[in-house]
């Protein structure tokens, strides 16, 4: 079996893994990642995570050309934006997760750090979450303000919307998002409580220590 064949295996295990988890439901969803050859495997449009077909993902050359595969998600200017402003990007997902998109209609929110300081996994995986503003599904603005970020975050959380993340790899990402998702929830079950949160000096000693982006 090839690299890519093994890739294209492992985009479909995740994400359906996913699915089953109820992190995406219906045809919400969209995940991508680098091939060896540095083109781009990617999940296509207005299919479920439940059902990918590791023979029918759409792949681009590494010059950005569809040369195979169903036509893609219509979220690739996100992915794009990514890949475009940070070099260490090898994979992307975007899910439609529940407590996430609830998280971001709080109106106390702060939109430059979405993820209150609850856990360490959250800081250590993804670093400062940015949260965007509502953009149409499919707005090539997303992208545009993705952009505009400059690769200072591996992490954006699209208002009304879903999360998106880059990561190293296509595993690395799917646990970052699943850490996101994940925190999310437990700041609404903490919602109204007077919840015990990481203290400045805590979440410092877990930027200083696993070597987080953090202040950017």
């Amino acid at each position: 079996m090839t690299e890519e064949s093994k890739l294209r295996d492992l985009i479909c295990t995740l994400a359906k893994s996913m699915f089953d988890r109820g992190l995406t439901g219906g045809s919400t969803g969209n995940i991508s990642a680098r091939t060896p050859d540095g083109g781009l495997l990617v999940s296509p449009t207005g299919i479920s995570f439940g059902r990918l077909d590791p023979a029918r993902l759409s792949r681009f050359d590494a010059t950005g050309r569809h040369i195979s595969g169903d036509q893609p998600t219509k979220e690739m200017p996100l992915h794009s934006a990514f890949y475009g402003t940070r070099s260490t990007t090898g994979a992307v997902v975007h899910l439609h997760s529940c407590h996430s998109v609830a998280w971001s209609m709080m109106p106390d929110v702060d939109p430059d750090n979405f993820l209150p300081p609850m856990t360490p996994y959250a800081i250590m995986k993804l670093g400062r979450v940015k949260l965007l503003p509502f953009y149409m599904p499919g707005d090539p603005a997303m992208g545009d303000a993705v952009r505009g970020l400059a690769g200072k975050r591996s992490a954006v959380m699209l208002a009304n919307h879903g999360p998106v993340v880059a990561g190293k790899d296509i595993e690395a990402a799917c646990n970052a998002i699943e850490e996101l998702e994940d925190t999310a929830r437990l700041a609404m079950l903490m919602r109204g409580y007077d919840a015990k949160m990481l203290t400045p000096d805590q979440v410092q000693n877990l930027v200083t220590k696993f070597n987080v982006d953090w202040d950017a």
